[in-house]
Formats: structure tokens, sequence, C-alpha cells
């Protein structure tokens, strides 16, 4: 087995976790302390966090790891405290009238120990913010950081283990044999964060125990561009979120549907904006490194089976731009490719843009619909009325209009995919409702108005059973 616990090992946290947690639920005052003091230990600890993800990357930009990683955390931190009071109180729902005068709530009630499983993209970011989402619900919790970032995960580890006592949060460290172990536990909620394909494999092993599951999954999410929408500044805001972190993003733009453009029209617009914000990529520390030789093998044979098959790829600025010893994958763009070649029919996760023209609005949503549910949804277009047919005849996890990503950065907006690009949503408020009960209750008064409904079913009885099925 490829850990650092074993099986026994993971049981005997989950215990720990629980029985800890059976003895003393977090209660306001203890998670508030809890998310102060972890702000506190991150903030101070973000630039060896910063490091450590650039050692595990080879080469990731500071200024994206610290945006990111380290300050959609702190907001996430301080989102959470500033109203977590408000979100802890019942909440009052009405009854209806032939219950009065009875009063109804909906308590949210912690749901006990959650098991957390990050990925390697953003491996500060996607283990920290459900965690603050589960403590800010009054869980505790058993995090399993990525193993192919291990420093990171190594300073995740030391993070945790200086913010909370071992039986609030635990740390698991390991590989795809944990991981799965990890999954098969009976936890009491479960997050997980990758590809649809281990995705799968989650869910099943959650089953046996009838753990409840959140997937943040991926997918390939499409970028529209309507046929009068400045080509320029969707061509630059396009890149913009490929770019980031080298397209390594489960909501990056994977292809692009360009209505009735001239392709070539959109490459030289995207060759515009790599010159002004890459003028020497192949050196460039604000252009991040691919995570480990085997992602990048398969971008590489994406773009092989693509040219073999007919398509037009362009490099840029040009092939010289790529640098294999360091992983630097240049951005490459590929007009042409068949429907089934494989970098349109898998989601790319890297700095590989196709672009597929089509002739209408109409036909990019009918493209859409005829493939899985993506993730996000990018639609370029200063006309309301084909905007709004866009988003009445699509379904994805989430949208930005006129722009790419920035729907995930709004602290009130859900965040989460829909059938193969997950299951469940989390940040904000919508973090504390998936990690807690939404316990329906009922508070009879000393009067019951339902005495009038009681056997024998006659005079005021039988007429109100009639009354009420009228």
């Amino acid at each position: 087995m490829d850990t650092h616990i074993s099986t026994a090992e993971l049981n005997a946290t989950l215990a720990r976790l629980r029985a800890a947690w059976d003895a003393k639920r977090p209660d306001y005052a203890q998670r508030m302390d809890d998310l102060a003091r972890l702000r506190e230990a991150f903030k101070r600890r973000l630039g060896g966090l910063v490091d450590a993800m650039a050692a595990d990357f080879g080469r990731r930009s500071r200024h994206e790891s610290l945006l990111t990683d380290g300050m959609t955390v702190l907001h996430e931190i301080d989102q959470v405290r500033a109203h977590l009071r408000r979100w802890m109180r019942p909440s009052r729902r009405a009854v209806d009238w032939i219950f009065l005068p009875a009063r109804a709530e909906i308590r949210y009630q912690p749901l006990g120990v959650v098991g957390v499983i990050a990925p390697w993209n953003y491996p500060v970011n996607l283990a920290l913010i459900p965690l603050v989402s589960a403590i800010g619900a009054g869980n505790h919790v058993m995090l399993k950081p990525s193993e192919y970032t291990p420093r990171t995960a190594e300073a995740l580890a030391e993070l945790i283990a200086e913010v909370f006592p071992a039986d609030r949060v635990a740390t698991v460290q390991g590989g795809a044999e944990v991981a799965s172990a990890f999954a098969s536990l009976p936890l009491d909620h479960l997050l997980f964060t990758g590809s649809t394909e281990v995705g799968r494999k989650v869910m099943a092993a959650a089953a046996p125990n009838l753990t409840p599951v959140t997937l943040e999954l991926g997918g390939k999410s499409p970028a529209v561009v309507a046929p009068d929408y400045p080509l320029d500044v969707a061509a630059a805001r396009i890149a913009a979120g490929k770019l980031l972190n080298a397209g390594q993003t489960c909501i990056a733009p994977d292809y692009v549907l360009l209505v009735g453009r001239d392709p070539e029209q959109f490459v030289g617009a995207l060759r515009d904006y790599m010159g002004r914000h890459y003028p020497a990529l192949r050196e460039s520390p604000d252009y991040t490194s691919i995570i480990n030789d085997r992602q990048y093998a398969r971008l590489q044979g994406l773009v092989d089976e693509a040219r073999a098959r007919g398509a037009r790829v362009v490099t840029l600025p040009d092939d010289a731009a790529h640098n294999p010893a360091e992983r630097v994958f240049a951005p490459t763009v590929v007009v042409g490719a068949p429907d089934d070649s494989r970098v349109m029919e898998t989601e790319i996760f890297g700095p590989i843009l196709p672009v597929v023209v089509v002739d209408s609005v109409e036909a990019a949503v009918a493209y859409i619909n005829r493939r899985p549910r993506p993730l996000a949804l990018y639609h370029f277009d200063n006309d309301r009325r084909r905007t709004r047919h866009v988003l009445d005849h699509c379904v994805a996890g989430g949208v930005s209009v006129n722009d790419c990503l920035l729907h995930n950065a709004q602290g009130e907006l859900p965040f989460g995919g829909v059938g193969p690009s997950g299951m469940g949503h989390y940040h904000g408020h919508h973090g504390f409702v998936t990690f807690s009960k939404q316990m329906p209750v009922f508070h009879q008064f000393r009067w019951s108005s339902l005495a009038l409904l009681r056997p024998p079913y006659k005079g005021l009885a039988d007429f109100m059973t009639r009354f009420l099925t009228r």
C-alpha cells in the first residue's frame, strides 16, 4: 500500500474524531475561535505554502498562488466568521393553517465527521475552503491532501497540527490506495474534488455506507463568442481564464465556439494578448509549469492526435516556447479538430484551446447540449435576448457572462457542478448548509386543532374531513 497510514489507522482516526465530537459538539464560540486561529496561522504560513506549491509544480506563479490559494482562503474565513451567528440561528417556517397555532422551524445541526479529499491543482484553496465550511458548520474533519503535491501536503499537515487538536481535525497522507480507503470510511459527509472518472470511483466507494457526497468534478466548459462581440476583448478574457495556473483549473474555458467568426482573427487576438502579458513565456515567472511528466505527456498526446487527424495547431508565440525540461507547455490553439478526437472529448486541463466555428448562437447551444453538462459556461455577448436564450436553454454548474471564472469568486453564489461535472454545492452559506443537517422541527401548541380530526369520524370530524378534501 502506497501509504503514510494504514486502513486500521484510518478507522482509528475516524473513531477518535467522532468520539470527541460526540463528547462536545463545537458551539459558536468554539467555531469562531477555531476559524480565527486558522486565519492567523494561515496568514503567517502563507509564504511557506506558496514556496511549497512552487516546489511541487517546478514553477508556479507566485502572484497566482497568493490570489487563488491565499486570498480565496482568507476571504472564505472572513465571510464565514462575519455571518456565522446568523447562519446558525433556527429559521422560522410557516405552518399550514389547519395546524395553527403550532409553529415550525429549521435547525442547522452539524453532521459529525466530514471527509475532504483535495486535488493537486489548487492544493491549498481546495483543501482549506471545504475545511472552513465544515468547521463553521460545527463538524470535525478528516483531510486528505493530494499525493501529487507532497510538499504542500506536508505544509498543510503542519498548519492543521498547529491550529487544531488532533481529535478535531486530522490530516491523512498517502496515495491512491489511501484515497480509496478514505472514501470507503463511514463518514458523515464526504467532499471530493477531482476528475469525473475518479469521482465515479469515490461515489461507488461511499455507497455501501450511504455516505452523502459532494463531488466537485470538471468536464469541458465552453466559451461562446457572439458574432458582434469585440473579438479582442473576448480573446483577452478567455486567455486570462485559460492560462491561469497554465489551464490546470477545473472551470477553465475548455473550448471556444466562435459564432460566424474567422478563427484566424481570434488566433491573432490571442497572439496579441500573449505578446502583452507573456513577452518571454519560456522563462516567465508568471507562467506555471505542468504538475508532472505524465500530465505533460498527456497534453502533448492530445495535440499530436489532433494534428494527425487534420487539425491546425498553432503554438503561441511559437513552438520554441515549449520547455519540456521544466514542463512549460506553451499555449496551443487547435482549429478544426474532429468532434471525436480526444481533445474534443476529454477534459483538457492544460493550456490547449480548441476552436470550433458555428453558424449561430442557437447552433452553439445545440452543440453544448449534445455533450455532458459542463462545470462552467462562458457567454460573450452584448445582446440581452441572445444571452437570455443561452441561459434559458443550457444547464451548467455556473455561468459568467462576458468574462471567465469570476462567478466562482462570488461569496454569495454557490459553487458546484451538475451531473458529470459534479453534485452538491459549497462556498459561503452554501458550504455551511452542505455540511449541516437542515433538521425540520414542528412545535405543537398546548391545544391542537388536530383534535377535531380524531375518531369517531362523525359530526364535526366528518365535516372537517369532507371540507379539507373538497
